[in-house]
């Protein structure tokens, strides 16, 4: 991450305030920096954290930044502050180096956090041929931000993370020209979107120049989006465990991966009768926590065939906590649960390491049962939809805050729909949003759809949004999605005019009458389309046809897994997924062919052909 703060030496804390004020200075632009740096920081020039997450969504906004900051205007402990952005133990700093930086700007990342990454990357993907060049990584060097140079290492961890998310066929493995590997990572840029991850403010110039915040930013995305894939109850029932006393489950259901990795540790504390944690910080620098909880999760043997494993306690007897995290890491090697962490990261309470160590706990061993529901009513839970999934995707690849976790309780609040609606150019005056209990979000929220964004909302008011109702909610975001390209709606005859005349021109025999016309099913017509705009792009032994036109569902599938990697591989930002092409889902079909025109291409173009 990078912490903007101009040039904080020879002024004072007052001065830097005033001059964060005026200038509002933030990191690539992105307005904030991670709660994670800020906690180091304050570690590392022995100040008691103020806590100032107050939406818990990692990120310290520019307010948030001002209120703490506000606790910290004497002489004395601004210069501890300045003397700690500049240097810091296992934080390495360096200058900007983006066209865009002001100047003084420093970038700063984690040792600690490569050398977690590097480890489990060397794990994970060990036995994948086409990463022989690059691994095993040294984790005490700076290999790992040059291996992200041809693409394929980013492109591999994406799958890792959500499994078939790429079409490995369209990764270039061989004969890899520098045009090659900027179309592998434009294709993992992509991707990487399209699972959720944030990428605005990076691109394939960026990752082949290895800028270390920008590489190390990337893979902790990745990395937490298949941590913490299973982390939600419609895909893990055994969380209905989890249930407090009078609590509703409807509460449960809405609480994010973070809130819900908690609540499980705490489960398994309160079963061994020890003491809570409240965070993955202070509260677990002694380790007894993970004795205990490793203590509780280990396998007991019987029912599920695992051999048994007997957890040594005694290492929370050791009165030096170093010794004391190294005897504790020993007892998670023997449950498989080694990564993320080493004892250092421990002691010293690094709340995003030891939160990834706590998550790949709960994935290898979450120890929950289904039990007694005591007339618990489980029947309206249910697993996320496809078109849920993407608007959600795309939403968090935009950057909106907090994260997107649950569609329709994280929208109710009207605040991630007026950052959606600013970022389809649509101006929305801050000073007017209300605060909670957002007594009237609603009203405001739709004169700015209707009489500004011009968006049909008949019948969607401010209450559907703030009550949940799915039907209103995805009707408000498919209008949004559709303006996100350029800001401006494209009617569908315009667009469906626009890939006959392409498919025409190139004497294509695969033109289609409606976004829901069958042929979309075989996903010839994208393929052909994407051929006219990127000619050569297309491996034709890797299509499936015949004279007929009657595919079966396999090669329908196969072809539409092809179709949308080759559509993000040339630079189409594409959220649909193979099976809406398959079942001809015509919203999303509408969005591959309003990504794929030409001007998408075309800009990435000159940049490719100045490198050949």
């Amino acid at each position: 991450m990078c912490f903007c703060l101009g040039r904080v030496n020879a002024i004072t804390a007052e001065q830097v305030l005033t001059r964060i004020k005026r200038e509002r200075l933030y990191i690539d632009n992105s307005g904030y920096v991670s709660d994670f740096e800020l906690q180091e920081l304050f570690r590392e020039a022995s100040l008691s954290f103020i806590a100032g997450d107050t939406n818990k969504d990692e990120k310290i906004s520019f307010e948030e930044f001002v209120s703490i900051y506000q606790n910290l205007k004497s002489k004395q402990i601004a210069e501890t502050f300045k003397k700690m952005i500049s240097r810091r133990d296992g934080i390495r700093s360096f200058g900007g180096m983006s066209g865009n930086s002001c100047e003084g700007t420093q970038h700063s990342y984690s040792d600690e956090e490569k050398v977690a990454f590097v480890n489990w990357i060397n794990k994970a993907l060990a036995k994948d041929p086409d990463c022989d060049h690059l691994l095993p990584m040294n984790p005490n060097g700076d290999s790992l931000f040059s291996s992200v140079r041809d693409g394929i290492l980013l492109c591999k961890m994406i799958n890792l993370s959500q499994p078939d998310t790429i079409d490995e066929r369209v990764i270039n493995t061989k004969k890899l020209t520098t045009f090659k590997m900027r179309e592998n990572l434009v294709l993992a840029l992509n991707s990487a979107s399209a699972i959720g991850c944030t990428v605005v403010s990076i691109d394939a110039h960026d990752l082949m120049a290895g800028k270390p915040h920008l590489v190390l930013g990337l893979f902790w995305q990745i990395i937490k989006v298949g941590l913490f894939a299973d982390i939600e109850i419609s895909r893990n029932e055994g969380l209905i465990c989890l249930l407090r006393d009078g609590e509703q489950l409807d509460h449960l259901m809405s609480l994010s991966p973070e809130e819900l990795l908690l609540r499980w540790v705490n489960y398994h504390l309160r079963n061994a009768g020890t003491q809570t944690i409240s965070n993955f910080s202070e509260d677990i620098k002694d380790s007894r926590a993970y004795f205990y909880l490793m203590d509780q999760i280990s396998p007991k043997g019987g029912g599920d065939f695992r051999m048994s494993i007997k957890i040594d306690m005694s290492g929370i007897n050791e009165r030096n906590l170093d010794r004391r995290a190294g005897l504790m890491l020993q007892q998670a090697a023997r449950l498989d649960c080694r990564q993320f962490v080493s004892s250092q990261d421990v002691t010293s309470g690094n709340s995003k390491l030891n939160m990834a160590f706590v998550a790949n706990m709960f994935n290898t061993h979450p120890a929950l049962q289904r039990g007694q529901l005591n007339g618990l009513d489980t029947s309206h839970i249910e697993a996320e939809t496809r078109e849920e999934k993407t608007f959600r995707n795309w939403m968090n690849s935009l950057g909106v805050s907090p994260y997107v976790n649950h569609l329709y309780w994280d929208l109710c609040n009207g605040l991630v729909i007026l950052q959606l609606l600013e970022k389809v150019n649509v101006s929305v005056n801050w000073r007017r949003v209300n605060q909670p209990p957002y007594p009237a979000m609603g009203g405001n929220m739709k004169r700015l759809g209707r009489d500004v964004a011009h968006f049909s909302l008949v019948g969607i008011g401010g209450q559907n949004i703030n009550q949940g109702s799915s039907m209103h909610t995805l009707a408000l975001l498919w209008q949004l999605m559709r303006r996100s390209r350029d800001g401006e709606r494209i009617g569908d005859q315009i667009i469906l005019n626009w890939v006959n005349s392409q498919l025409s021109q190139k004497r294509k025999d695969c033109q289609i009458s409606s976004f829901k016309d069958k042929k979309i099913s075989t996903s010839l017509p994208v393929i052909d389309l994407i051929d006219v705009i990127a000619p050569g792009t297309v491996k034709w032994d890797m299509v499936k046809r015949n004279e007929r036109g009657n595919l079966n569902k396999e090669d329908k599938l196969d072809n539409a897994k092809y179709a949308v990697s080759l559509a993000r591989k040339i630079g189409a930002r594409v959220y649909a997924l193979p099976d809406d092409l398959v079942e001809v889902n015509p919203k999303m079909v509408l969005t591959m062919f309003l990504y794929c025109d030409p001007p998408t291409y075309l800009k990435l173009t000159p940049m490719f052909l100045s490198l050949l």
